[in-house]
């Protein structure tokens, strides 16, 4: 300002008078105030509408972030299905009854929360069965449980487990992936001798599930893939109802996470969606981690960037539509804002632009990038 006012009068000898003038124009169109509002306010906007449309961001760096996603990985039980598992079968074998089954693993299970042993839990209260006491209760982290019932050791869980435990004979295998292959989640029970018996659960995929998954693709998502710590014919069974282009099956929480790293370098910019505190662990390591607000874990939510409210899953491609109109309207927004004070600093210098004008522009920039950024108000799900 101060070089336009004093340069040409100095060495071109013009009217001080007139390049005064101009300087204090181009003092008011170069005050940034369009300009440095241009963001902000987009993407206050942009959280407002996430949260109208019950998607709850935790801060404006992660508004950008679903416009960059070309992967997105999904956990099964809770996120791809609904989460309310319920038992449809129960198999004792090697002389063991029902009630006598469903006495011990109602009593391993009920030390946990998993959507599986929730429904397992309650399924043996409406049979009217009382556990039996349990001494010496252990987990195995992402496999099963151990007890003791009258000093006697028993155990529950995937068939990922009794693999490990060499105890799978031909007949076993054979009936947990016949019953795998329809979709049913197979829990293991036996002791050190044998295999007790199986009880099966069936959990409903959501009914958005395989048209959120189409139109992940035509937002944009290269790859969609199933992180589950399911059996692998129940996986593939789920995977065949949603249409995801790959599943990884019979996984521990840190394979999930190795999964998501692997995502990561192939792609760059990866989404996790969970619900389970197995979950945590992979959310936190990819580059946006989405929480199932409704039915998941505290652990879940708190290692998320995103919560989706309602466990909608139809609100993620929302979401990554949502992000890149909100990218959009911020480039338009400094486009502008640039643009109308580039137009103004050639009119001050040719002596075209007048100082009211330079106040009108200036504030009328300011009222346009706000109304623009409020559009994103409008946005619907």
């Amino acid at each position: 300002d101060i070089l336009v006012a004093t340069v040409a009068p100095l060495v071109f000898g013009a009217a001080w008078g007139d390049w005064l003038y101009r300087g204090l124009v181009l003092l008011v169109i170069g005050c940034p105030c369009a300009l440095v509002i241009s963001t902000p306010v987009s993407i206050v906007a942009s959280l407002a509408a996430a949260a109208r449309n019950g998607v709850l961001v935790k801060g404006g760096v992660h508004i950008e972030t679903p416009s960059k996603l070309k992967a997105v990985a999904l956990d099964k039980t809770g996120t791809l299905t609904e989460g309310k598992p319920a038992v449809v079968a129960v198999e004792p074998m090697n002389g063991h009854t029902e009630s006598e089954l469903l006495e011990r693993i109602g009593a391993m299970e009920a030390h946990s929360d998993h959507p599986l042993a929730r429904a397992i839990v309650d399924y043996v209260a409406t049979r009217g069965i009382t556990a039996m006491p349990a001494t010496d209760f252990q987990t195995v982290q992402g496999k099963g449980a151990t007890a003791r019932f009258n000093g006697k050791p028993y155990w529950l869980g995937s068939h990922r487990y009794l693999e490990d435990r060499g105890q799978e004979t031909p007949e076993v295998h054979d009936r947990i992936v016949e019953m795998s292959r329809s979709g049913k989640t197979v829990v293991v029970v036996g002791n050190d001798q044998h295999v007790c018996g199986f009880i099966t659960l069936a959990d409903k995929v959501r009914p958005e599930a395989h048209d959120s998954v189409q139109r992940l693709h035509r937002a944009g998502i290269a790859h969609v893939i199933m992180l589950t710590g399911d059996n692998q014919p129940t996986a593939e069974a789920i995977a065949a109802q949603t249409g995801v282009d790959e599943i990884r099956a019979e996984l521990l929480p840190a394979d999930k996470v190795s999964a998501v790293e692997e995502l990561v370098r192939r792609y760059g910019s990866v989404a996790m969606i969970g619900d389970g505190i197995n979950d945590a662990p992979a959310m936190g390591r990819a580059s946006l981690g989405i929480a199932m607000g409704a039915a998941g874990s505290d652990a879940a939510i708190e290692a998320g960037d995103v919560a989706l409210m309602s466990d909608d899953l139809s609100k993620l491609p929302w979401l990554i539509s949502h992000s890149h109109l909100t990218m959009t309207i911020i480039r338009q927004n400094i486009v502008l804002s640039l643009g109308v004070k580039g137009v103004f600093v050639i009119l001050t210098l040719l002596g075209h632009a007048s100082l009211w004008a330079a106040i009108a522009a200036d504030m009328g920039v300011s009222l346009v990038v706000i109304a623009n950024a409020l559009r994103l108000l409008r946005s619907r799900a």
